[in-house]
């Protein structure tokens, strides 16, 4: 384990999840991006935190332990009067997730200017965003604050997926124009950005997704990563530009996959020293075979975490195993 610190600023979500079968009951889960990120960073042995708003209810009570049991460090945890971020999880035939969310009112958006510290403590090499708290007000604006004061201050590795749910996106921000506009200020503000085909499939309907994230590389990050599902993933970066294929794995549900491929990817910067000032030039200058192992990395996590059900990333010993298995 290094000393840097990797911070994750973002939502719990309760996942009611199913079990198999139509009269089957829900089970609570405890998820949410941002939270199912800063688990796998810690799991794979960086160390971890995560900023986010928990509420005082039983709900919080199992997301405080959750984080605690896979060892992220809780500084940045503000104590929230307003209720948990619930959401509904339906499967299709191939075992793929989809939610139906209950946010109105609840803790995981009411960000002040207080809540974050300012500056970041100056053991955090990275700062990583995304998913719903960046695009759901009042707390979307401060997240945008202090990712834009970091990369002004220039000390710490920025990180972004934008994991979008289309329809809460559009409606918090009002159009598909204003969600996008919201998108690419991110992405031109980072030095890293992870996103989902089906992420640039809304965003820009009318461009194949490698046509959108190479737009992307060129106004900003020094390292732009579309995850493909089964199909693997893309990597653009300054030096080279590799494609990784996914490892075949049985699925037991899709929660969480990417999530674990965005922690083990920000696992596998840091533990290669590309962390922390200087960072964005470090990952700039990647060929290819770090390229390549990189991403491979994070995807044999995305397709382990696949093999279970709910958002259970894997620990060190797991990924390498599988990355021996697979490779």
């Amino acid at each position: 384990m290094t000393t840097n610190l990797i911070t994750v600023v973002g939502e719990n979500i309760i996942d009611l999840v199913p079990d198999q079968g139509d009269d089957a009951p829900y089970h609570a889960r405890a998820g949410g991006s941002p939270a199912n990120i800063a688990v796998s960073v810690a799991r794979l042995g960086s160390r971890a935190a995560l900023a986010a708003r928990v509420s005082r209810d039983v709900f919080g009570g199992r997301i405080r332990t959750r984080l605690a049991e896979a060892g992220v460090e809780t500084r940045f945890l503000v104590d929230a009067v307003e209720p948990s971020s619930l959401a509904v999880v339906t499967f299709d035939a191939e075992r793929r997730a989809s939610y139906d969310f209950w946010l109105n009112g609840t803790a995981d958006w009411q960000w002040r200017d207080r809540d974050l510290p300012n500056p970041l403590d100056d053991d955090v090499a990275a700062l990583h965003v995304g998913s719903l708290a960046t695009y759901l007000s009042p707390g979307a604006e401060v997240i945008e604050k202090i990712v834009t004061r970091e990369g002004l201050r220039g000390r710490v590795t920025l990180s972004f997926d934008p994991n979008i749910r289309p329809t809460i996106v559009a409606a918090a921000d009002g159009s598909l124009d204003a969600a996008r506009a919201r998108t690419e200020r991110l992405v031109r503000l980072v030095d890293v950005v992870k996103v989902s085909d089906e992420d640039l499939g809304w965003l820009y309907p009318d461009s194949p997704a490698e046509d959108a994230a190479a737009e992307w590389a060129e106004i900003g990050p020094a390292l732009v990563i579309v995850t493909r599902g089964p199909q693997g993933a893309l990597a653009i970066g300054r030096a080279a530009t590799v494609t990784v294929p996914a490892p075949k794995v049985e699925v037991a549900d899709t929660i969480g996959a990417g999530d674990s491929f965005a922690g083990a990817l920000l696992h596998a910067l840091n533990v290669r020293g590309l962390l922390g000032p200087g960072g964005a030039d470090r990952i700039a200058g990647l060929d290819a075979d770090a390229l390549t192992d990189i991403i491979r990395t994070a995807a044999t996590a995305a397709a382990l975490t696949c093999t279970r059900v709910g958002a259970e990333p894997p620990t060190a010993e797991e990924l390498d195993a599988a990355l021996e298995e697979y490779r």
